[in-house]
């Protein structure tokens, strides 16, 4: 068996499922991507009620919950792009994540888009760094 970096689907049974053909997360190499998360509430599979600061609130929860799974926080996390329904919910938007974000802050892109899925008014995707093996996987490879 081979310690070179491969593919894996990160699951997390906290968080939504998948809306769709894709995974929660995958883990390849380093990194971890994870993919656009809404503010769904796992037991509804509904948006949650409000408006984008509580929408904002509830992907960021669902993110800690995939990072959880494997293995990471966000303080690993090095780039987001979050996804906006409308530009204007940008200040309404940050002042929930930078309630998550503290310091070490990730790169961060913004967009606007034409529409989410479920109408979402935001979602948000990310990037992580998963450092914890790479002493055991250095130079691996070139057994």
């Amino acid at each position: 068996m081979s310690c070179c970096p491969k593919k894996e689907t990160i699951i997390c049974e906290e968080s939504p499922a998948a809306i769709g053909p894709y995974s929660v997360a995958v883990s390849a190499g380093d990194f971890v991507f994870i993919s656009g998360q809404l503010g769904i509430d796992k037991e509804t599979g509904n948006l949650v009620s409000g408006g984008i600061q509580e929408q904002t609130r509830k992907a960021l929860e669902n993110m800690k919950k995939i990072l959880k799974s494997a293995g990471l926080g966000l303080e690993d996390v090095v780039k987001t792009t979050v996804f906006l329904q409308d530009m204007g919910d940008f200040a309404q938007m940050n002042a929930v994540y930078a309630e998550y974000f503290t310091r070490d802050f990730p790169a961060r892109s913004a967009i606007q888009v034409g529409a989410l899925p479920k109408s979402g008014l935001v979602e948000i995707e990310a990037i992580a760094l998963n450092s914890t093996d790479q002493q055991d996987q250095k130079d691996c490879c070139h057994e």
